[in-house]
């Protein structure tokens, strides 16, 4: 799996994974409005909210990105409709060819950490039949409860060819209360970095491991340790931009070869001001006009793209400018994160 996530993120040239994390506050009011009227005020409706809000953003950077990232947490809230929801969020996604990185930081032992890691990556056995449950491509481990916790989880990225990515030093201003202990002189965090090291060792494809680690971008000077002590090992950086992680402090998690991270972003409507003068966010914002232009060719007129106000002069419709507002933001991150995933040698 790790393949195919290096794959895509060199084919793209785009470091990034875009996280889905829908919420009522998140989620443009005409939007939820929509779908109220249709389902009434009911989880259903929120539900049918969320997966319409992360088809548009799929849609608006499915072409820029290798991967997307839901976080389960905001699904779980409401229910099954929510759960619902992201179930069709990770199909859609599979379907447009984008790799699933499931946030579920789940950890526990025996029988319960393989339900987990079935339910998620793997599969189960219902008389002659196979079934996938959530069937994400990788997912987010909390490795509390030691090799008991994320074995199970290995073993099924081994029969499934899936990921994990393990905690190691996250981007939290508390994290440090246990994540930065001393034991034996060193702090938690680079002893976990070397049991995930090890915990990946027989899952390598290439010079990458199945089993990656999340090291948060607020914390750069840790992650150049941690990026020493995990050659093999991919890293998810989250914490950049609203969190407050920079992209000059991204240099510090990637490899000699400019692989090794992918840095999330759920910065979807973030000022892209902040990488304005990136030289490379013209020719994303071409490569994402000949989209758009194609996209326009097979629209109708009347549909969503625009409305009539009562004097008939047309506006730009909720669902157009969340998409326009996606894609400048995310070409606004991949141009600031591809400045530091270089190689050295071709940095200046």
């Amino acid at each position: 799996m790790i393949q195919k996530l290096i794959s895509q993120i060199e084919e793209k040239d785009a470091p990034i994974v875009v996280g889905l994390d829908p919420t009522m506050k998140l989620m443009p009011k005409s939007l939820v409005d929509k779908h109220i009227a249709e389902h009434g005020q009911t989880l259903e409706a929120v539900g049918e909210a969320m997966f319409d809000y992360n088809k548009q953003i799929m849609d608006a950077c499915a072409d820029l990105i290798p991967a997307v990232k839901p976080q389960i947490a905001m699904y779980e809230s409401y229910g099954i409709p929510g759960m619902i929801a992201y179930k069709k969020t990770v199909d859609y996604a599979k379907e447009l060819g984008l790799v699933v990185i499931a946030d579920i930081k789940r950890g526990d032992i025996g029988s319960t950490s393989t339900a987990y890691a079935l339910g998620h990556l793997g599969s189960v056995q219902v008389g002659d039949y196979k079934y996938q449950g959530f069937d994400a491509d990788m997912a987010t481990v909390n490795p509390y409860l030691g090799t008991d916790g994320v074995k199970p989880f290995v073993d099924v990225c081994k029969e499934e060819d899936k990921g994990i990515f393990v905690l190691c030093k996250t981007s939290n201003p508390s994290s440090g209360e246990f994540q930065d202990r001393l034991i034996d002189g060193r702090p938690l965090y680079e002893h976990m970095a070397e049991k995930i090291e090890e915990w990946g060792a027989d899952t390598r494809e290439g010079n990458y491991s199945n089993v990656g680690a999340v090291v948060g971008a607020t914390y750069p000077e840790m992650g150049a340790k941690l990026r020493k002590l995990m050659p093999h090992t991919y890293i998810l950086v989250p914490g950049y931009g609203a969190q407050g992680g920079k992209g000059a402090d991204l240099v510090n998690f990637f490899n000699e070869d400019g692989l090794g991270a992918i840095v999330n972003s759920n910065d979807q409507h973030a000022d892209d001001r902040r990488w304005e003068h990136a030289p490379e966010i013209g020719d994303i914002r071409r490569r994402l006009s000949v989209k758009d232009e194609k996209r326009q060719e097979t629209q109708q007129d009347g549909d969503e793209r625009h409305h009539r106000d009562q004097n008939g002069s047309p506006h730009t419709a909720p669902s157009s400018r969340l998409r326009s507002s996606v894609s400048t933001s995310v070409m606004s991150s991949i141009a600031g994160i591809r400045k530091f995933a270089r190689p050295k040698t071709s940095r200046h």
